[in-house]
C-alpha cells in the first residue's frame, strides 16, 4: 500500500477516534448529571424555541415575526437561527421528539463531534500528528466554560464555535492551495447565521489571525487577500442575519452601540491562564460573587505540564507557520480582561472558549511535531515547577479548596508521569491515548463536584407531561408573576410548572402566551408592564395592565386583545378578593388553584374576532385578512380617524390604503397605529411587517454567493494552469506538513 493511501487511513481512523472520544466523554458527563446539557438557557430558551419554531415551519409559515408573543416575538432579533439551514432542521425536528432533555443533549453531541473534528482539522492543517489531533479534538469540548456554560446551557455560543472550528482548518486549507474557497465559505457563513453575535465577531478575528500568519508563514500576500476576500464574501452573505436587529436596536434593551467596562464577568489574564489545574475555580465577578463555583477556565489537564517536553530549539525555527494561533489566543486573552460591554458584545468570559481553542490547537500542534523524552528527568523537573505554578494561583483564588488542590496537583502530576513513561517506553501513540483517556473521568469527576448545579431552572423534559398537567389555555394568555419566589421545592410538575410558564416554556406547551424568554426585549412594552427577559414582572403589572390608554380609551390588555390573564398567588395573594374588572369574569381551574387565578373575557376569545384591529375612532374597520405579517383592513372614514393594531411597534412597519403610502405611528410609545384620511371609502388599509434592511440584506447574500462564485472559478482556473498547487514551506523548499481532508472534498 502506498505512504500516501497508509497516511490518509490513519488520518480516518484517528478522525473515528476522536468522534469516538466525544462520544465518551458525554456519557461520563451525563453520569454525574443526566440534565447537564439541559440547563438554564437550553431548557427555558433554546428547546421550546425549537418547537414553536418548528410547528411554525411544518405549518408552512416562516416565524420572523409572531405578533401574539409580543416582546420576544420578533424572531429576526432573537437568537433563533432562521437563516442557519442546519438549525432550521433541528427546528422541524425538535416538534416530533417527546422528551426534549434527551434531545437538546443529542443535537449537542452532534455539534460536539463536529466541534472536536474541526480542532482536530485545525491541528492537522499545521501539522500535527493525528493522535495529538485527536487529544485536542477530545478534549475541546471539556473545556471549563464551553462545558459549564456554552454547552450546558448557551447552545448558539456553542454552536457558532464548532463551525468556526471548520472555518479555521478550510481558510489554512485555502490560504496554502489545498482547497478552493467554498468550504471556508460555508462554515464562516454557518457561525454567522447561528444569530448570535460572539461567534460572527469571534469567526473574523480569527480570520484575520490567518491572514496575517499565512503572510508571515508564506512571505506573500495573495494567498491572505483570496482568503480575506471568501470571508468578506461570507460576512455579506450573512448580514441579512444582523441587520434587523442592528435597525432595531434603539427600542430594545440593548440600545445602540456602547463602550463600557463594568467588571461583570471580566477575566484577568492570570485566571484565563490557569489552564491545567481540574480544581480551580476562579475569581471575578459573576452572578455567584467573586469566586466561581465551577472550573471554567479549565482547558486540559496536560496543557501547561506538557510544555516543558516540546523541542523549543526546534519550534523556535519554524515559529512563522504557527504564528496565527498564538495571534488568535492573545487577541481572545486580551478580549477576555474586559471591557466588559463593546456594543453588542457583553460579559468577556464568553471569549474563554477561544482562550482554550486557541491554547489548545497550540499546544498539541507543538506537541505534534516537537514532542520529546530527551532529557526526561530534567523535563519533568521543569514540568513540577509548572504544576507548583498552577497550584499557587489556584489556592490564591479559591484558599479554601486547599485540599481539592492538593488532590488535583498530585492528579495531574501522577498522570503526566504515566504519561512520559508510556512515551518512553511504548512510544507516542500510547502516551496520547492515556492523555485522552484521562479527559473522562476529570470531566465526570468536575461535573459531580457542583451538583446541584447553580444554573438549573429544573423544567419538566418531556412535553406530554407538561401538556397534561397543564390547563388548556387557548387564545392568547397574559401571565403576570416573579419566577424569584418560587422555592426549589415547587419546581416540577406537581407545583408552580403545572401553573405557570417562565422563559419560553409556554412553546413546549404549545400555548400562546405573550412574551418569552428574551435578551433583546422592546424597551417600552417592558417598561408599560414592568416585564424582564424571563417573563416576570412586578407586583404594580396588574394595575398596569387594566389601566386605560388615554388617547384610546381603552385598557392595555384590550389593545393588546388579550383573552386571558393569569395572576400568580404568591405574587396576587389577595386577588380574588377583588371584584373582576368590568368585561372580565374569575375563573376556577381546579387543581391549580395553589398557584394561579384566573380572569377571563365574559364575552369569550377576542383574538380571533376583527382579526388584529384593536381600536377604531372615527373609522369603520373590518378585517378582509390576517397573517403574522400583514394586516388588510377595509375601512370607512367620512371625517378621518385612527386604527390601532394589537401589534407591537417594531421597525419595519410600512401602511398603504388602496397602494398609497401613509405614515405609521405608535400608540403609548407601543402599539402601531394608522390615521384614516378623510373621505375614505371602503379603502384598502393593508399594514405590512418586513425584516428593516431585507432588500439590503437579501442584495448582500447575493452578492456574497456571485463573489464566492469567481474566487472558485479561479481557484480552479488556476489548478488546471498548475498556479496554485500546494505550498511548500517558506524558506525551506520543503513540502509543508500532513493535512487532512476529512470534510473539505472541494479539492
Amino acid at each position: 500500500m502506498e505512504s500516501s493511501a497508509l497516511a490518509r487511513r490513519d488520518v480516518y481512523k484517528w478522525g473515528f477516534i476522536t468522534a469516538l472520544g466525544v462520544i465518551v466523554g458525554y456519557l461520563a458527563v451525563l453520569l454525574a448529571n443526566v440534565r447537564h446539557f439541559y440547563t438554564d438557557d437550553t431548557e427555558s430558551q433554546y428547546a421550546p424555541l425549537w418547537v414553536m419554531l418548528g410547528n411554525r415551519l411544518r405549518d408552512g409559515q416562516f416565524p420572523a415575526m409572531i405578533p401574539e408573543h409580543w416582546m420576544a416575538g420578533n424572531y429576526t432579533i432573537e437568537e433563533a437561527g432562521l437563516l442557519n439551514p442546519p438549525q432550521l432542521l433541528i427546528d422541524l425536528i425538535a416538534p416530533s421528539v417527546d422528551n426534549v432533555a434527551l434531545y437538546a443533549t443529542v443535537v449537542k453531541l452532534i455539534f460536539a463531534i463536529v466541534l472536536g473534528l474541526g480542532v482536530y482539522r485545525i491541528c492537522l492543517e499545521y501539522g500535527s500528528s493525528a493522535p495529538w489531533a485527536a487529544v485536542a479534538g477530545i478534549s475541546i469540548p471539556f473545556t471549563g466554560w464551553l462545558l459549564f456554560f456554552d454547552e450546558a446551557s448557551w447552545y448558539t455560543a456553542f454552536v457558532g464555535t464548532a463551525w468556526l472550528a471548520h472555518a479555521w482548518a478550510s481558510g489554512v486549507r485555502y490560504a496554502r492551495g489545498r482547497s478552493g474557497p467554498i468550504p471556508t465559505f460555508v462554515f464562516l457563513y454557518l457561525a454567522i447565521s447561528v444569530q448570535y453575535i460572539f461567534p460572527a465577531v469571534e469567526a473574523g478575528l480569527m480570520i484575520g489571525a490567518v491572514a496575517v500568519g499565512e503572510v508571515v508563514y508564506q512571505r506573500k500576500w495573495a494567498p491572505s487577500l483570496r482568503l480575506l476576500a471568501a470571508a468578506g464574501f461570507a460576512a455579506l452573505a450573512g448580514l441579512a442575519t444582523y441587520l434587523p436587529s442592528m435597525l432595531s436596536a434603539k427600542v430594545t434593551w440593548r440600545g445602540t452601540a456602547q463602550i463600557n467596562n463594568d467588571q461583570f464577568l471580566t477575566v484577568p489574564w492570570s485566571e484565563s491562564l490557569n489552564a491545567s489545574l481540574p480544581s480551580t475555580l476562579p475569581a471575578y465577578n459573576s452572578w455567584w460573587g467573586y469566586v466561581q463555583p465551577m472550573p471554567v477556565v479549565y482547558i486540559a489537564w496536560f496543557l501547561i505540564p506538557a510544555l516543558a517536553f516540546i523541542d523549543w530549539r526546534k519550534a523556535r525555527e519554524n515559529w512563522r507557520e504557527f504564528s496565527a494561533i498564538a495571534l488568535f489566543a492573545i487577541m481572545a486573552l486580551m478580549w477576555t480582561a474586559g471591557p466588559g460591554t463593546i456594543g453588542p458584545l457583553r460579559w468577556p468570559a464568553r471569549v474563554l472558549p477561544m482562550v482554550a481553542l486557541g491554547l489548545l490547537v497550540l499546544v498539541c500542534v507543538l506537541l505534534g511535531r516537537y514532542a520529546t523524552f530527551d532529557g526526561w528527568r530534567r523535563r519533568g523537573v521543569a514540568a513540577g515547577v509548572l504544576i507548583g505554578l498552577l497550584f499557587v494561583r489556584s489556592f490564591s483564588a479559591a484558599p479554601r479548596e486547599l485540599g481539592w488542590h492538593v488532590v488535583a496537583v498530585v492528579s495531574v502530576a501522577a498522570l503526566g508521569a504515566a504519561v512520559v513513561w508510556l512515551g518512553r517506553t511504548k512510544g507516542m501513540v500510547a502516551a496520547c491515548v492515556l492523555t485522552l483517556v484521562a479527559v473522562f473521568p476529570i470531566a465526570y469527576l468536575q461535573v459531580r463536584a457542583v451538583q446541584p448545579t447553580p444554573m438549573s431552572w429544573n423544567l419538566p423534559e418531556k412535553r406530554s407531561e407538561m401538556k397534561a398537567a397543564f390547563p388548556d389555555f387557548t387564545g392568547t394568555t397574559l401571565q403576570l408573576a416573579d419566577r424569584g419566589p418560587i422555592p426549589p421545592a415547587q419546581k416540577n410538575l406537581q407545583g408552580a410548572y403545572g401553573s405557570l410558564v417562565f422563559g419560553n416554556y409556554a412553546k413546549d406547551l404549545e400555548l400562546t402566551y405573550v412574551s418569552g424568554y428574551t435578551p433583546n426585549g422592546h424597551f417600552w412594552f417592558g417598561e408599560m408592564l414592568c416585564m424582564l427577559w424571563d417573563t416576570s414582572v412586578c407586583p404594580d403589572a396588574f394595575r398596569r395592565a387594566f389601566a386605560v390608554e388615554p388617547t384610546t380609551g381603552k385598557t392595555i390588555v384590550d389593545l393588546m386583545k388579550v383573552d386571558r390573564v393569569v395572576l400568580q398567588r404568591a405574587l396576587y395573594p389577595d386577588a380574588r378578593n377583588q371584584p373582576a374588572p368590568e368585561g372580565w369574569k374569575w375563573v376556577d381551574y381546579p387543581g391549580h388553584e395553589q398557584q394561579i387565578s384566573v380572569l377571563e373575557r365574559v364575552d369569550g376569545l377576542i383574538s380571533t374576532r376583527n382579526g388584529r384591529v384593536a381600536a377604531a375612532a372615527g373609522v369603520t374597520a373590518a378585517s378582509a385578512s390576517e397573517t403574522d405579517w400583514t394586516s388588510r383592513v377595509r375601512v370607512n372614514s367620512a371625517t378621518g380617524g385612527q386604527v390601532v393594531f394589537a401589534r407591537l411597534g417594531w421597525p419595519g412597519y410600512r401602511a398603504t390604503i388602496d397602494g398609497r403610502e401613509i405614515p405609521t405611528r405608535l400608540v403609548a410609545k407601543t402599539f402601531v397605529a394608522v390615521d384614516i384620511p378623510a373621505g375614505t371609502t371602503d379603502g384598502e388599509l393593508e399594514l405590512s411587517w418586513r425584516p428593516p434592511g431585507w432588500q439590503l440584506g437579501a442584495a448582500s447574500a447575493l452578492l456574497g454567493l456571485v463573489g464566492v462564485g469567481v474566487l472558485q472559478w479561479a481557484f480552479l482556473r488556476g489548478r488546471r494552469r498548475g498556479d496554485d498547487g500546494p505550498d511548500t514551506a517558506a524558506g525551506t523548499g520543503e513540502p509543508t506538513a500532513p493535512t487532512s481532508d476529512l470534510v473539505d472534498t472541494n479539492r
